[in-house]
């Protein structure tokens, strides 16, 4: 009578891979983040080329690695230190962003950075005329930042919206009742979504849309 080994192969199988399969991850993303951090650090105190405040980037990739998301739109790439924080947090939740630059000397130095930074595999960047690319973009999307032409935002927004899911984020920079407070009071006056705005920084309006 033979013996059933299926089990005993099984439980080596198992063994192996909690061995030498999950340490190899669990370091992969031990080392990515250490990368990230040290780029972020070195540029802490950068702020030329419209890039966003240290805090800010914290807030986008608090909101992006606690809600889960997966999908993401930036609008207005700059030199890629907000894209950096939204790569990082998709790093952890598994998803990819698209990021959108016009500049092209802007666009270069970001892949750079974004390269340094060692999230080249989470980002999607692209050499484009956001005005005629975000209307065209399929989506869908989970969160977005906005960080682009301010008198644009709000056609950047009507853009984007039929792509956004139930319980997504919409987020635009240099937003608060002082500056670009039009665009602000548009957002707050839609049945559908939440807006608040976060002061800590240059001002971030985040809205989370409720339903269709």
């Amino acid at each position: 009578m033979k013996k059933n080994n299926s089990g005993f192969f099984l439980s080596v199988s198992l063994v192996l891979f909690l061995l030498f399969v999950c340490p190899k991850l669990s370091i992969s993303q031990t080392d990515l983040d250490k990368k990230v951090r040290q780029f972020l650090d070195t540029h802490k105190r950068i702020g030329a080329n419209m890039n966003v405040p240290y805090q800010d980037g914290q807030l986008l990739y608090k909101l992006v690695l606690n809600n889960k998301y997966t999908r993401a739109l930036e609008i207005g790439t700059s030199t890629g230190h907000s894209t950096i924080w939204i790569a990082w947090a998709l790093s952890k939740t598994g998803g990819k962003l698209i990021t959108i630059e016009i500049d092209k000397t802007r666009y270069k130095q970001a892949l750079k950075n974004i390269k340094e930074a060692g999230l080249e595999d989470f980002v999607d960047a692209r050499l484009a005329d956001a005005h005629d690319l975000v209307p065209e973009l399929k989506g869908p999307f989970d969160f977005v930042f906005s960080d682009a032409d301010k008198y644009w935002y709000k056609n950047y927004f009507l853009a984007v919206d039929p792509n956004l899911v139930i319980n997504g984020c919409y987020t635009t920079h240099n937003v608060s009742e002082r500056q670009n407070g039009e665009y602000l009071e548009f957002l707050k006056n839609l049945p559908n979504y939440s807006t608040t705005v976060d002061n800590k920084g240059g001002g971030v309006a985040i809205c989370y849309k409720k339903s269709e």
